[in-house]
């Protein structure tokens, strides 16, 4: 079998394979599941060591027709864009299993739907036909839709069905565009997502203006994009904190990876559209920073700097230049990592303490040494600390921004300060001042928690003093991105 079909089927072994085991055996369902996002895991880690830097192409590509009257595919393909977000994806996956031993109730359908959620994450990101895309786009949407209603916090009825209304919405507009491209002949050059790149082209400006719109209004929900972010606080806050971990690191990125792909595809709206771009990108930005600033439910502020990171990688893709695309890229793995990162300590310490308010606590470093050093270095490297992976993917698109539009990024500016303000009171409130008495006994991280928040940390931490292989893997992909939207203006 192929390598990319083998880790996109991976998951889905690991589905069929919990299917034919009891309910009532628990320990056999984590094994399974767990292994299975481990080998789903070193596959991609394979990809990436076979993966060639210096080619902008696809690699590993894989195409067999589906619909031929309609172009349609199943295609696979990975490029410096992809190849990132499959290691993330896979990493993620593999840490919230490890994360999920606090599930104690329908053990086997909370798997099940883990994995299909991997799967669904899988296919996005290798997919090379827009049919395709689609489908694994929808799919994502059942098991996490379960994930948040059945095993949620008090709200969780409320926070899944606003998630899943809000993005079938966000749908309907991205599969619009999709059949408004369709309408006009497609060249079939090997994938429906090639054909349909041509076929834009042909299309009125003002079409594809209307075109790129409705991909906005798709891609912009997940990502999200404000104001299209009514579903992210409610659902990141009830949902279990492993999904958390999969919901920001993971699915959040996948709206920015469709965007991206779109503006490519329709340089001439995303030219017209530039000045919109830029400004929900900026207030996004200082907006998400403030009201981050403003909570005290610890999963609640997370939530909304992810709103403000966000538009760090949504400024990235408006600039149209190599550094803006650079810094996007980063910005969606550098989140990723750092996304996941403080929703598993603040899952790992809500397990302890019952409370994610950031008054009850207080000196956590007494009680708690090796969290509150992960915590501290994660926040840091959040507020784009030098030396972190955060501050590479800033600074990139800080200066994609500045050759675009110079002054604005004072605007950038404003929100690294709030978000420094934020992080700061976070790490005070925390780990300084009296321990209080039911804050005295709390145990540290255990073994299995140090491994899974030390890889995590390490990452980000490696990647922001050695970002160079980092960097060179997307370089050349966002090269031929440029070119062809070089080639494609007027």
């Amino acid at each position: 079998m192929p390598i990319l079909s083998a880790l996109l089927w991976t998951p889905a072994l690991g589905v069929l394979l919990l299917a034919a085991v009891s309910g009532h055996q628990t320990g056999l369902i984590r094994l399974i599941s767990n292994l299975m996002a481990l080998s789903a895991f070193l596959l991609a880690c394979g990809i990436l060591v076979g993966f060639d830097s210096a080619d902008s192409r696809m690699q590993f590509s894989e195409f067999y027709p589906l619909n031929p009257k309609l172009g349609s595919a199943y295609a696979l393909g990975v490029d410096g864009l992809s190849m990132p977000m499959l290691v993330l994806a896979t990493l993620l996956s593999s840490i919230a299993l490890l994360a999920s031993f606090s599930i104690t109730e329908a053990v086997k359908g909370y798997h099940i739907c883990v994995l299909l959620l991997e799967f669904g994450m899988l296919g996005v990101f290798m997919a090379q036909d827009w049919a395709l895309f689609y489908i694994f786009w929808e799919v994502t949407l059942i098991p996490l839709y379960f994930l948040i209603d059945r095993w949620g916090g008090k709200r969780r009825h409320a926070a899944s069905l606003n998630f899943v209304l809000y993005t079938m919405g966000g749908s309907v507009f991205m599969l619009l565009s999709l059949l408004a491209i369709s309408q006009y002949d497609l060249e079939h050059q090997g994938s429906l997502m090639a054909s349909m790149g041509q076929a834009a082209q042909s299309m009125p400006e003002f079409e594809q203006v209307l075109v790129l719109l409705g991909f906005f209004l798709g891609f912009g929900v997940k990502m999200p994009i404000f104001p299209l972010h009514g579903w992210l606080p409610l659902a990141h806050v009830e949902a279990p904190s492993p999904i958390s971990i999969l919901l920001s690191g993971i699915l959040l990125k996948m709206g920015a990876y469709g965007l991206l792909r779109s503006v490519v595809m329709l340089p001439v709206a995303a030219k017209v559209l530039q000045p919109v771009l830029v400004f929900l990108a900026l207030f996004g930005m200082v907006y998400g920073g403030l009201l981050a600033w403003r909570q005290r439910d610890l999963k609640a502020m997370v939530a909304y700097s992810s709103l403000s990171h966000m538009g760090v990688v949504l400024l990235g893709i408006a600039t149209l230049n190599h550094s803006g695309f650079s810094g996007a890229i980063l910005q969606m793995l550098a989140h990723g990592l750092l996304a996941g990162t403080l929703f598993l300590l603040i899952g790992l310490l809500y397990e302890r303490t019952h409370t994610r308010n950031l008054q009850d606590y207080s000196s956590l470093v007494n009680t708690m040494p090796r969290f509150a050093a992960f915590m501290t270095l994660t926040l840091l490297a959040a507020m784009g600390l030098p030396g972190s992976v955060g501050f590479i993917a800033e600074l990139h698109t800080l200066i994609g921004g500045f050759q675009q539009w110079g002054g604005l990024m004072v605007f950038f500016s404003l929100s690294i300060l709030i978000s420094a303000a934020y992080a700061m009171r976070t790490i005070g409130m925390l780990f300084t001042g009296p321990v209080k008495p039911r804050m005295q006994s709390i145990a540290d991280l255990k073994p299995i928690e140090l491994l899974m928040s030390g890889v995590l940390v390490s990452s980000i931490v490696l990647l922001g003093l050695l970002p160079a292989p980092l960097i060179q893997l997307s370089a050349e992909t966002v090269n031929r991105m440029l070119r062809v939207i070089a080639e494609r203006l007027p």
